[in-house]
């Protein structure tokens, strides 16, 4: 069996156009997996491999290869950048023991590389950064890891320097060892020669190295006293320190380079062999109870002589059937085997599993722990289950996913394409859980949501080009919610006399607005058995399924609290059903009492501008009735947050490209929902009952 402390599986993430793609695909060269490396801006590379992804130059999906570098085998994951995509990130670090931060030198810390590094904190996954395109204009390795210190609030641990910048980069300096590593101009990634630290930066690189070395031997008692009383640590003591302090996030080993023009990519391959974690230094996966989804106390351990435990992290559908991606935490899985997926409880036989190398595949027998594999034609696994052991069943920590922010209503373009598009439809949402469809009840019309504009748009594409389905596109809606702002305290009572056996069920109650984001809660203080105990239930469920459509405008109703505080019944007539009833009426009877108010989402705004057109941007965010919260300039433009409501912010990229000429981004993601002013939810409540009145 392989050996576990040779494995690293690791995640490649960083914000939009950092070159987090071209690094993986420097990666794939130096290990050998490809001969020739395609580069993003031709659309030729080897992890992008949608058209869509090939087209816009992004990374849509988290592509996974494997490789081997000095004798380690490294799964590799190369995850989007884009916010609409986040998904696609907080899953691979999910089942990622460590990443690679890719930064750009002359963008800096950008927004969405700070949502990426709040997710990899809150996965606890031990990073290493890599600053790169310091041969762009504007590049400057030291204002970037003075941003990643402020901005993300983390510690670098500086590894190397570069020499030379923008034009004249042509190597760095790795402060551990003080070599410098000079690339010629062939561009090719093995030409290269350690020489000595240029004599201009003798001085820094000492300045460096002390610090790296007392940030290195606070990890160990022993060494620290020893470095106090004169003694140097040795080289390998100091890369041990490092790996501990790695591995429990006290800091980041800091490096840097160009990938685009292969300088420096091998020192961060090294430092992914020497510092970041191997499946077994990780805190092992706890196990859940199914039921309640709390942990249990128990942990997956890697391992291959333990039961079998593995997380399917993502599905995909390619021209070879559906691919299930899997992490392996303990035992081992073979070619024939018979799984249980503890979420269906359901078993499954493993038919054909394969390593991925983007988009090749090498067929396998079996794999162990550790190991990110993919497995063709599984019929019910989904994104977030656990496979295991028959004999031993058990769930593995669950994924959370955010709920989606704007829908767009579709139909397909020809009367047949109903069919083929619900067909295409469930094989994308099985791949992207942040994806959802519903249908309208009333219109018939199919309902896509999304977590943003460009989410929305691919999917479209995604439709026509792969599946052949073309789509007449409606606007896009926003998802708004109702609420209440008063307290109201009524009675309804529920009565039906036709023959035989009637229906009675009498409910005093009170309903008020509860604290926010608090859903729907019910609690009864009934006492004298006015409304005996097991009828409690159905009157909460009465209300509950009321909850669904508000009485404004029809729109799903939040934080309502109710109180069922008295009531009557009759020893004959009353029953479940009565009572669910009854509490369906009041629902209809005492909402409207409690004044009703429409909720719209709000939106946490970041948006990049050069400078001279600040005015302007701050301008055009208050006429979309945006409150400016926090405004920081940096070497190449100014950063403005703010908070937006989601309708005033469709077509705003186009909008803000007009007012920068071209050079503002911007990025967002849901807030909260907040009361909309009078008039916008009047023009609301009106559109939706036209709607209806149309129907």
């Amino acid at each position: 069996m392989a050996d576990l402390s040779k494995y690293r599986n690791i995640g490649i993430f960083a914000h939009v156009d950092a070159g987090k793609t071209t690094t993986t695909e420097r990666i794939l060269k130096l290990t050998g997996k490809i001969h020739k490396t395609g580069e993003v801006h031709d659309g030729e590379s080897t992890t992008d491999f949608m058209e869509q992804e090939a087209e816009r130059g992004i990374t849509i999906q988290s592509a996974a290869v494997t490789c081997e570098w000095k004798g380690h085998r490294l799964n590799v994951i190369d995850t989007p950048g884009h916010v609409d995509f986040t998904v696609e990130v907080y899953r691979s670090l999910k089942v990622l023991d460590g990443g690679i931060g890719v930064f750009c030198g002359s963008g800096g810390v950008e927004p969405q590389s700070e949502t990426n590094w709040r997710y990899a904190n809150e996965s606890e996954v031990a990073r290493v950064i890599f600053v790169n395109k310091l041969d762009r204009m504007g590049a400057d390795f030291y204002r970037v890891v003075d941003q990643v210190r402020n901005v993300l609030g983390a510690n670098p641990l500086v590894m190397t320097l570069p020499i030379g910048i923008e034009d004249e980069f042509c190597g760095v300096v790795d402060v551990l060892e003080k070599k410098a590593y000079v690339w010629d101009d062939t561009g090719l990634p093995e030409n290269y020669e350690v020489q000595d630290v240029p004599a201009d930066m003798v001085d820094k690189v000492e300045e460096y190295h002390e610090m790296l070395v007392e940030s290195a031997v606070e990890q160990d008692d022993d060494l620290m006293e020893a470095y106090m009383e004169g003694e140097m640590p040795s080289i390998e003591q100091i890369k041990a320190c490092i790996r501990k302090g790695t591995r429990d996030l006290s800091f980041f080993p800091t490096f840097c380079g160009s990938a685009f023009k292969n300088k420096g990519v091998q020192l961060v391959l090294d430092a992914v062999v020497d510092y970041l974690p191997a499946p077994t230094e990780v805190d092992p996966q706890p196990l859940t109870d199914p039921e309640t989804g709390e942990p249990t106390g128990e942990v997956a351990t890697v391992s291959a002589d333990e039961p079998l435990k593995a997380l399917a992290f993502k599905i995909m559908d390619d021209r070879f059937g559906a691919l299930t991606f899997i992490r392996i935490y303990s035992g081992r899985m073979k070619k024939g085997d018979t799984v249980l997926n503890s979420a269906t409880g359901k078993t499954e036989r493993i038919g054909r599993m394969v390593e991925m190398q983007a988009d090749e595949r090498t067929e396998l027998t079996e794999a162990q722990a550790g190991d990110i594999i993919a497995v063709v034609g599984m019929k019910n696994v989904q994104t977030g289950h656990t496979l295991c052991d028959p004999k031993h069943e058990c769930t593995l920590e669950a994924m959370i996913f955010p709920d989606p922010v704007i829908s767009i209503a579709v139909a397909p373009k020809d009367k047949g394409g109903n069919e083929k598009m619900g067909i295409a439809i469930g094989k994308m949402v099985a791949e992207d859980p942040s994806f959802q469809v519903e249908t309208d009840e009333d219109s018939g019309e199919t309902i896509l949501k999304g977590m943003g504009e460009l989410h929305l748009d691919i999917k479209v594409d995604i439709l026509k080009r792969t599946y052949g389905v073309d789509l007449i596109v409606g606007q896009p809606q926003v998802a708004y919610r109702e609420t209440i702002t008063q307290q109201v305290e009524d009675s309804y009572t529920h009565k039906k006399q036709s023959g035989g056996s009637g229906q009675f069920g009498k409910i005093d109650y009170r309903i008020k607005p509860g604290e926010p984001n608090s859903g729907f809660t019910f609690t009864s203080s009934v006492v004298g058995g006015n409304v005996p105990k097991e009828f409690w239930p159905a009157v909460e469920k009465g209300f509950a399924s009321m909850m669904e459509q508000g009485v404004l405008a029809g729109f799903p109703v939040l934080d309502v609290e109710v109180e069922l505080f008295d009531g009557g019944f009759h020893a004959v007539d009353s029953s479940a059903i009565a009572f669910e009833i009854a509490a369906k009426g009041a629902f209809r009877q005492s909402i409207p009492k409690a004044g009703p108010q429409l909720l719209e989402p709000i939106m946490k705004v970041d948006v990049f501008t050069p400078e001279d057109n600040v005015g302007d941007v701050i301008g055009d965010l208050n006429r979309r009735r945006g409150m400016i919260k926090d405004q920081e300039a940096g070497a190449m433009g100014v950063r403005i947050k703010g908070e937006v409501p989601l309708s005033e912010m469709f077509g705003y990229i186009g909008h803000l490209r007009t007012i920068t000429s071209g050079r503002g981004q911007f990025s967002m993601e849901f807030s909260h929902y907040a009361p909309c002013p009078n008039n916008v939810a009047e023009e609301v409540i009106a559109a939706e009952k036209a709607k209806k009145d149309a129907k």
